[in-house]
């Protein structure tokens, strides 16, 4: 199954992605992706860009097409890491790209030596609907509030959000959602800082 990068230098190229039968991973539509790099449009040139709940890196690979000085790509999955792998291979991305085996939920500070303790200009939160018991599972408010508490972003950092319509985010003093766009039963939030300069 294949992806393909809708903008920037290497538009049209494909991206891997992994067998359909694996439930877990729910790859981006291109209708949600336009929509998303559109709005981040002024703000992925030079940006360091981090992808949770990274999956196959389509997100990551996108916003290296458009740009962004380096991306880097959380993921628990194995199968998935290895679909990352492929991808900044095949398209190039070695220089800027790096794909970590973590779980999301355990920290993020330690994340700040891959972006020279900078911050991240653009944090991607893909977290999955779903558990391996095809349970839902509400990952996205638990991991903005880290992102927050373990201070990985500049002020002026935005956090784009993707989660299903039923989750609620529920943001703690820090943040404030200033945009929400919706897609059928996907939601996508724009978070920033409330003491954003």
């Amino acid at each position: 199954m294949f992806i393909r990068i809708i903008g920037g230098t290497h538009r049209g190229r494909r991206v891997f992605s992994v067998p359909r039968k694996n439930k877990l991973v729910k790859p981006i539509s291109s209708r949600v992706k336009q929509s998303v790099f559109d709005i981040l449009r002024p703000y992925i040139c030079g940006s360091y860009f981090l992808d949770l709940y990274a999956g196959v890196g389509a997100v990551s690979m996108e916003a290296l097409s458009r740009g962004a000085r380096k991306a880097v790509m959380v993921e628990k999955s194995g199968v998935c890491l290895r679909a990352i792998e492929k991808n900044i291979e095949r398209l190039g991305f070695k220089d800027r790209a790096l794909a970590l085996k973590a779980d999301v939920l355990s920290g993020l500070v330690w994340l700040m030596h891959y972006c020279d303790y900078e911050g991240y200009d653009i944090v991607f939160v893909g977290a999955p609907y779903r558990n391996e018991e095809n349970l839902p599972v509400e990952y996205s408010s638990p991991t903005i509030n880290i992102i927050f508490r373990d201070n990985i972003m500049p002020k002026s950092g935005v956090i784009v959000c993707q989660h299903h319509k039923k989750e609620k985010i529920a943001l703690g003093k820090e943040g404030r959602i200033c945009k929400t766009c919706f897609f059928g039963d996907t939601v996508v939030d724009f978070i920033r800082s409330r003491n954003e300069k």
